[in-house]
């Protein structure tokens, strides 16, 4: 892995930077935590070298000085809405926020149900954390926002609700997912606090698009590509070229609210140039810690093949609409580039092209094609930058043999031995049809890693390549069809970073 990114000069440049915040305002800060906290693997992918964690090592850094609140949107809670990194609910996502920052020695000191209007699976979200011991608060859309400055901040604006107890002079507010409510309830506590005689202010930490960098550079077109479900383009931030003379990348939800939060938090804090622009607002020093550009703009293209490919994948399956997929072609071609870049894709695709040659070749066996699945291709790209190709069968998914062969290289076993024996996999698949009544007898990705692990009990060669398979988080593999849930499942459990074809696996309309 190159390091173009130094995580310890970022820690140090960062935080002194939020201190430096801090004492210019002299009372309490309260920063917005944009993006993810914890597990920032879009940061890792794009800036190679990049701790997922670094986030959290900088509250640790902070810890003296510093609490966390937590913001969950009530309608996420109600529509269950999902994060596709991990595959589970919003709430459920805020709960293991919660679970992960304990381990790290965090603690949250309070969780807020922003924009709150009796919803009743936010009800029962609620009465959930509260019979655990959290502290909630309930917050209901603002009146006025965004076009009333003089009602939001006012005692049906802001003080209508009501106000988190808090005792650190910095407080990090973050929250699952973007429209989490994080900004409004900042900017309540600054109301709040200045109503007391508090003296607070905002900030806001968010780490792309990089301000310092080029409006042009692949690591700021990777945030429009990551982006894409909101819409996001960056942009040169006008308020800090007509203030500054110098120019700065933002993005244009921040630039078209900037005026609206600056009207603000002149009529909560009586500053009028607190914040000239939404760049001096940002406390982002990531551009400061890149150590090798080259090596970034790399991984930054990358990064939007990866993001053009699942766009059109959930285009098909109608999670993404025709106007994302257009967006996600015209970064691919601002960039020069096609989805052949990713070395893994074209490897899959010629894997699959094989398996329908050597069904040609042998027409009374129906090999993987069946009644209902299509020849599918699997391509992962190891650690020392080989690939292991894989192709469906009776037996095993595509992603399930690409994962075994790839096994076996890294371990430097010959190709031809079996590491799961064709005696356990039928019985398996026998299991799968006549117990289970499964449809599809071959193993899925999260299937063979249990029988792996079972074979190595009595084969030391299989114990070989399982020791091998933390070597494979963060490699790269194309599928040539979306994969099935199985399938998913098993590989973001391996680390591994996933795109396909958008194309199904199967004829059938369900996939189980």
């Amino acid at each position: 892995m190159i390091k173009a990114f130094d995580n310890e000069l970022y820690l140090r440049e960062q935080a002194s930077y939020i201190r430096e915040r801090m004492q210019r305002f002299h009372g309490r800060l309260y920063l917005e935590f944009g993006g993810k906290l914890l597990n920032d693997f879009h940061a890792a992918r794009v800036l190679p070298g990049y701790d997922p964690n670094v986030k959290i090592r900088l509250l640790k850094e902070l810890e003296r000085d510093a609490e966390i609140l937590l913001c969950i949107h009530a309608g996420a809670i109600e529509q269950r809405k999902i994060r596709a990194d991990y595959g589970i609910t919003y709430d459920a996502d805020a709960m293991k926020l919660i679970d992960d920052l304990g381990e790290w020695g965090l603690s949250v000191s309070a969780v807020v149900i922003t924009r709150w209007e009796g919803q009743a699976q936010a009800r029962a979200f609620k009465t959930k954390l509260e019979n655990r011991g959290l502290r909630v608060y309930l917050h209901a859309p603002t009146k006025g926002y965004p076009n009333d400055p003089d009602l939001i901040v006012s005692e049906q604006g802001y003080g209508a609700n009501p106000r988190i107890e808090t005792s650190k002079p910095l407080v990090v507010v973050t929250g699952p997912g973007p429209g989490s409510g994080k900004m409004a309830s900042c900017l309540s506590q600054v109301y709040h606090d200045h109503k007391l005689g508090i003296n607070a202010m905002y900030a806001k930490f968010e780490t792309f698009p990089i301000w310092n960098l080029a409006l042009e550079h692949p690591v700021n077109i990777a945030y429009e590509a990551a982006t894409l479900d909101l819409k996001d383009r960056n942009l040169i931030d006008p308020f800090h070229a007509a203030a500054t003379g110098l120019s700065s990348v933002n993005y244009n939800r921040d630039v078209e609210s900037f005026p609206i939060l600056a009207a603000i938090l002149k009529r909560i804090t009586g500053d009028a140039q607190a914040y000239r622009s939404p760049t001096e607002m940002g406390v982002n020093r990531a551009g400061f810690a890149i150590v090798d550009d080259e090596a970034v703009r790399e991984a930054a293209r990358q990064e939007v093949v990866r993001r053009y490919l699942r766009c059109a994948s959930e285009y098909i399956m109608g999670a993404a609409d025709g106007e994302a997929l257009k967006k996600a072609e015209s970064l691919l071609a601002e960039l020069g580039i096609t989805a052949e870049y990713r070395r893994v894709v074209p490897a899959a695709r010629s894997a699959a092209a094989q398996a329908q040659e050597d069904a040609a070749e042998h027409p009374d066996d129906p090999g993987a094609k069946g009644i209902d699945a299509v020849y599918c291709g699997a391509a992962l790209e190891l650690p020392d930058g080989g690939i292991a190709t894989g192709k469906n069968s009776k037996l095993l998914h595509a992603a399930t043999a690409a994962i075994l062969n790839g096994a076996k290289a890294m371990a430097a076993l010959p190709e031809p031995i079996h590491l799961l024996s064709p005696i356990v996999i039928e019985s398996i698949a026998r299991f799968k049809g006549d117990v289970l009544r499964r449809k599809s007898a071959s193993l899925d990705v999260d299937e063979a890693l249990i029988a792996l692990s079972i074979s190595a009990a009595l084969n030391p060669m299989v114990q070989a390549c399982i020791d091998r398979l933390p070597e494979l988080r963060g490699c790269q593999m194309h599928l040539t069809h979306i994969p099935t849930p199985g399938d998913e499942a098993g590989l973001r459990k391996l680390g591994i970073n996933l795109t396909s074809d958008a194309a199904f696996a199967s004829k059938r309309l369900f996939v189980e």
